[in-house]
């Protein structure tokens, strides 16, 4: 009896250790979108900025990469797409998005990638879903409709929140390419690796894209505005690239294996609330109480769908997903 107690209470400690590390990760890239609009509009161009974000978070897990190099040879297919959809793509649709639309709707919009993976699965696989899954996809687009205020005729910028639709489908091209991958039967690959060789190919497809030899390189030895308080662009960087990337990947991981997917997926809900909030108290960014009643709604049919869809006993954490990006059940590389 005394050691069932003792593993109850250490199984106890390690799920309240893992529920902490899923509120910092929801924190940390909650804040990403808060400290880049700033440099944004400080004169870096969005591209920029993804790219100083992923390639500087290259660089710190460089030595990740380098230890789990096998990874090259037994899953190039996932590291590509991870790469491109889910660092490069997300990101770059994301911060592209938060120039034209306040963070918190951006976030929002992005959170209907749960919805629309179930759409995937009904309508092009032609697989069934449940239907809480169905009522989860309607309350998602329901409440998209109060966050944009459609009966004002789409007071949002419409290529804002197009870029922020972007945003979601590539995550839904990455749910679908990790989801594809879990049925080989093979050993998962370990989520760190994975994370660090995505870093590494979205930073290498960003330098094409990005053309960063052509940035405002001056923009990050001065300051940027944060609703009237100047901010030091290399604290902001530092913000988005060690804490906003870096920290807030690796918690996330390590947080799915003390939870479950499941559970660390629902945490993950939390980072557009956070993002909201930070935006709101930071940024200025105010939203009416019909777009907060929407956003609710938003996050609960998110956390509907994704919770009814059918687990897969084979599933890791790096098939697992939700909106901000990525593994470790989250979304938003936001």
């Amino acid at each position: 009896m005394p050691v069932r107690n003792s593993e109850s209470g250490h199984v106890g400690r390690g799920k309240g250790v893992g529920l902490g590390l899923a509120i910092g990760s929801a924190i940390a890239f909650g804040g990403s979108g808060v400290a880049a609009k700033p440099l944004i509009e400080a004169g870096l161009d969005p591209l920029h900025v993804v790219w100083l974000r992923v390639a500087g978070a290259a660089l710190v897990m460089l030595p990740l990469a380098v230890r789990h190099r096998a990874l090259l040879r037994s899953r190039p297919a996932l590291l590509a797409g991870f790469g491109l959809l889910g660092v490069a793509g997300v990101q770059a649709f994301y911060f592209a998005s938060i120039s034209r639309i306040p963070v918190g709707v951006a976030l929002l919009v992005e959170y209907l990638a749960p919805a629309l993976v179930l759409g995937w699965v009904r309508f092009v696989q032609r697989r069934p879903v449940t239907r809480a899954a169905a009522v989860g996809v309607v309350l998602a687009v329901g409440g998209l409709a109060c966050v944009v205020e459609v009966w004002s005729g789409l007071s949002f910028d419409a290529l804002g929140l197009l870029l922020a639709l972007g945003a979601a489908c590539c995550q839904v091209g990455y749910f679908v390419l990790s989801d594809q991958g879990s049925d080989s039967g093979e050993q998962a690959p370990d989520p760190l690796g994975v994370i660090a060789y995505g870093l590494l190919v979205g930073a290498a497809v960003l330098t094409v894209v990005a053309r960063p030899w052509r940035m405002d390189w001056p923009v990050l030895a001065g300051t940027a505005d944060m609703n009237g308080t100047p901010i030091a662009a290399g604290v902001l960087l530092t913000w988005i690239v060690l804490l906003a990337t870096v920290v807030a990947y690796v918690t996330g991981v390590v947080s799915v294996r003390r939870l479950s997917p499941q559970v660390a997926g629902v945490v993950a809900c939390l980072e557009a609330v956070i993002a909201t909030v930070l935006a709101w108290f930071l940024l200025g960014e105010h939203l009416s109480a019909p777009q907060i009643v929407g956003g609710a709604v938003v996050l609960a049919g998110a956390f509907i769908a994704q919770s009814s869809a059918p687990a897969k006993p084979s599933a890791e954490p790096v098939a697992s997903g939700g909106p901000e990006r990525e593994l470790s059940a989250r979304g938003n590389v936001a």
